[in-house]
């Protein structure tokens, strides 16, 4: 992965998503999990502390040695049991319908072939299993997306592959999941980083 992309990113990106604004979101949108939730996109543990008491066991998906690191401690004062199951996303290293419901927090927009991860998220699901997610993605914004396709060239260099045109919905409801109710919002900051899909979707 290299030295900038496995070592030092992660250290950026628990600073940039630490935010007390983000963490606020990060518990909305952990709300309503319970029993084994696969995380992906596990990070530097950020989500942690937002567990609901619910969640039995985190199976967490992420590849970055000095996130685990950066994680260490959060997970170690954490009540809720982590277990780190997988580097990628694309490929799940579970059984079909073995957890009870996923997370995925500004993942998304980084794993290379987002269709098959989603794939694979809803064939371990079990029935009626839900995937929560907080996402950035595409703005329906005609000037904000053209602004957007310009800069995810140069996003992706810098930010690990983070592309900031994904349509998140669309890309949900295509791998099969029943899209509910979607939360759309901008954050603080310029929109073309800022366009975020908050929601829950059913396998």
């Amino acid at each position: 992965m290299g030295i900038y992309r496995d070592r030092v990113l992660p250290r950026v990106l628990d600073v940039a998503l630490g935010a007390r604004a983000l963490g606020t979101l990060r518990a909305r949108t952990a709300a309503g999990l319970s029993g084994d939730v696969l995380e992906l996109g596990f990070g530097t543990g950020r989500n942690v502390d937002h567990y609901p008491w619910q969640v039995r066991r985190v199976l967490a998906v992420d590849p970055a040695v000095a996130g685990r690191r950066i994680a260490a401690p959060r997970v170690a004062r954490s009540p809720v049991a982590v277990e780190y199951v997988g580097l990628d996303g694309q490929e799940l290293p579970l059984d079909d319908a073995s957890v009870d419901n996923a997370l995925s927090t500004w993942t998304l927009c980084t794993i290379p072939d987002v269709a098959r991860a989603l794939g694979e998220v809803r064939r371990v699901l079990r029935p009626g299993g839900r995937l929560h997610f907080l996402e950035h993605g595409l703005s329906p914004d005609a000037r904000v997306a053209r602004w957007q396709h310009r800069l995810t060239p140069l996003q992706a260099r810098l930010a690990g592959g983070c592309r900031l045109d994904r349509p998140i919905d669309t890309l949900v409801a295509n791998a099969g999941f029943r899209v509910g109710d979607v939360r759309h919002y901008y954050v603080a900051g310029p929109k073309a980083f800022g366009y975020m899909s908050e929601g829950v979707a059913v396998s």
